[in-house]
């Protein structure tokens, strides 16, 4: 499927096509958001290697995209986990997030359903939330956006936290220990759409330029970063970095 349609597609017309005769209804979400976001990651590393002190790699180098001034990167374009914002809550004594959805909306009477996936529950309250437009159901949103852009902030003020989280908190399939270059994509307005920001190359571009233009400034220091992983007996060493794009 990923060869066939996902890899070998450039056009989504041509992929939306495959749709109507070749491509099962239960599989076609699934290969269009691999879809997705295979060309987007590709533009993206294509954005990366038009800059002067961006080498390509020749052929196929496992986890190596491209070096930069030398020093090889593994481009991983990510969001802020949910998972690591849950983690924050908790450190920083905020109740889980889907916990207080429900009691504001049993205080706002606003009704969901009860036996949905959490991630459906989360969008249901958020959607009504903003739908009923009050007072209250102002508070709410604008206090959870308020928590997870406080914790954006730290996040960017000492990025090997979150880039250390994003090593060890990997599933087992996707561990590696090589040096990664992390595009970190957050839509500060509306953190579930982030992904959208894969294709708003106006926003991209110019924040990959000056991160390179800039990358001269950096000592070997400022990328060097010890790991762990769960059911690894020996720590991992890596050169890592972070680039925050932010709409």
């Amino acid at each position: 499927m990923v060869t066939r349609y996902v890899k070998a597609l450039k056009s989504y017309d041509t992929l939306i096509s495959k749709f109507e005769t070749e491509i099962n209804v239960a599989v076609q979400g699934y290969v269009l958001n691999s879809w997705y976001n295979h060309w987007s990651s590709i533009l993206i590393e294509h954005i990366f290697k038009s800059h002067s002190i961006v080498l390509p790699t020749v052929g196929q180098i496992k986890s190596v995209d491209f070096f930069i001034n030398n020093i090889p990167f593994d481009l991983k374009v990510t969001y802020l986990p949910n998972e690591y914002i849950k983690i924050k809550r908790k450190e920083k004594g905020y109740p889980v997030e889907i916990t207080y959805l429900k009691d504001c909306a049993k205080k706002a009477g606003i009704n969901f359903d009860k036996k949905a996936k959490e991630s459906d529950i989360h969008y249901e309250i958020i959607e009504k939330l903003a739908d009923k437009n009050d007072e209250f159901s102002n508070f709410v949103l604008q206090k959870i956006k308020s928590e997870k852009l406080e914790i954006l902030k730290e996040a960017q003020e000492n990025p090997k936290i979150l880039a250390k989280w994003l090593y060890e908190n990997h599933g087992e399939m996707r561990f590696g220990s090589e040096n990664r270059l992390f595009l970190v994509l957050v839509d500060s307005g509306d953190f579930e759409n982030s992904w959208k920001l894969k294709r708003n190359f106006e926003l991209l571009e110019p924040s990959i330029k000056q991160y390179l233009d800039n990358f001269h400034k950096k000592q070997i220091n400022d990328f060097k970063l010890s790991f762990n992983f769960k059911g690894k007996p020996n720590s991992f060493n890596v050169l890592t970095d972070i680039i925050f794009i932010t709409k």
